[in-house]
């Protein structure tokens, strides 16, 4: 296999303008989903089911659309249909989203828009692997990370950035979702589309070989073969990734339980109410945005900042390090009653989630054949959206008996679990860095 060519700094950046579109769009679903559904009707306990889409999308779409493009010859590359398309269909998405009507008018939109997503997401992290020589894996998802982190924060800081340049806070439309929210919808669809747009146009795909575009030709096409792809990597799964699985478990299963609840339970420890047609309540999501930008932020930075010590010391290590102060910082937040305070351990969440978003993929991607790395980044993405669907599924079952019906105990929730991702990461086998200083 032929050198892949060394890319500068600013080409990795060109490369990954395009995350911070599709990172935009999950931010914004991150931050104000929930209160949409509750300003739709949604009771407390429902919220976890209506978070299904983008679960049960990932289990179907990636897997699949990522072994489809191991397979794809076309004259714009292997990848690059797949994330332009998913990125227009996302940019509709999130133009309807805040016009919602009804409850369940919003809840099916969100699985239009969460397979869009997906479609997007995969193919453009095995471009990434593609494009990327292994000693440059830890700067090219690293920087995936970063692009995130900017994302999210201005995904979640953009109704809070609506109120500063003058816009009325408690203004609503007839289904009581705030012009703010409509507004950063409205941005989002403009970043979603533009941005992956620049990266296909900056760092296009590596062209095939005759060699490599003769093996893509003759392998087969159609549902069988896709499945077969699937079932086959599965079946010789690296242990490394194997044993990942764990790690996610615990780590995607207390996420959702943050980006759920936070909301609710801002509202209830920091303006002391339930009800979402209070003014309290719509502060609490201003304050998540404030927070949660603040968070991602950080995010932004430490993903830079985690280069060097990730060559040196591992992935895995410096993953631990960061689950460890998020699931710390989770725990105490619910006895937080200063706004102040709360900027404290959105810290070690920063932090963590910029590892989330990088460190595991330079751990997936030091294990994986280059020419499966389609289907394995999809397969890799099963283990977010499982532990998704488990915790969807279960956490209504308890949500009364076992946490006493309050958003605050699903915080801490969030936290212990965080911690146990934390312990777990440490038993995943990991010979040596995947580059050196």
């Amino acid at each position: 296999m032929a050198a892949k060519p060394h890319l500068s700094f600013w080409q990795i950046l060109n490369m990954n303008v395009g995350f911070f579109g599709i990172q935009f769009s999950f931010g914004l679903q991150q931050s104000n989903m929930s209160p949409i559904y509750q300003y739709l009707g949604a009771d407390e306990a429902s919220l976890p089911l209506l978070w299904l889409a983008g679960p049960l999308t990932g289990l179907l779409v990636q897997p699949v659309i990522g072994a489809m493009s191991d397979r794809t010859v076309s004259r714009w590359g292997r990848r690059t249909p797949y994330f332009l398309i998913g990125a227009l269909l996302c940019s509709l998405g999130l133009l309807i989203m805040p016009f919602s009507p009804t409850l369940w008018f919003a809840a099916s939109l969100l699985w239009i828009l969460d397979a869009a997503n997906n479609v997007t997401m995969e193919p453009y992290r095995a471009y990434v692997n593609d494009r990327l020589d292994k000693s440059q894996h830890p700067a090219g998802f690293l920087s995936q990370a970063a692009f995130t982190g900017l994302a999210q924060t201005l995904a979640y800081l953009a109704p809070s950035i609506m109120v500063w340049l003058g816009m009325n806070k408690d203004a609503v439309n007839g289904n009581n979702i705030p012009h703010i929210t409509i507004v950063a919808f409205l941005i989002g669809a403009l970043f979603s589309f533009t941005t992956v747009w620049w990266s296909v146009k900056t760092t296009p795909e590596l062209p095939l070989t005759p060699e490599e575009e003769a093996e893509l030709r003759a392998k087969p096409r159609g549902v069988k073969a896709t499945l077969t792809e699937i079932a086959d990597a599965l079946r010789d799964m690296p242990v490394t990734m194997r044993r990942l699985w764990w790690m996610k478990l615990f780590q995607w299963y207390g996420m959702l339980c943050y980006w759920i609840y936070i909301v609710p339970a801002l509202a209830q420890s920091m303006f002391q109410t339930t009800d979402p047609t209070t003014a309290g309540f719509r502060d609490a999501g201003l304050l998540n945005g404030q927070i949660g930008g603040f968070y991602n932020f950080v995010a932004f930075i430490a993903a830079f900042a985690m280069v060097p010590f990730t060559r040196r010391y591992g992935a895995k290590w410096v993953h631990a390090v960061c689950l460890t102060l998020a699931g710390l910082g989770m725990w105490w937040l619910p006895s937080i009653h200063d706004k102040a305070l709360l900027f404290v351990p959105m810290l070690g969440v920063g932090l963590a989630w910029a590892s989330i978003m990088g460190n595991p993929y330079v751990l997936l991607a030091d294990s994986i054949p280059a020419e499966r790395a389609g289907v394995y980044m999809g397969i890799f993405n099963m283990f977010i959206v499982i532990p998704m669907i488990i915790q969807m599924i279960t956490l209504p079952l308890y949500y009364h008996a076992l946490l006493g019906g309050q958003p605050v105990n699903v915080i801490r929730l969030a936290g212990a679990l965080l911690l146990c991702a934390a312990v777990a990461v440490c038993f995943v086998p990991v010979a040596k860095p995947s580059a050196q200083p």
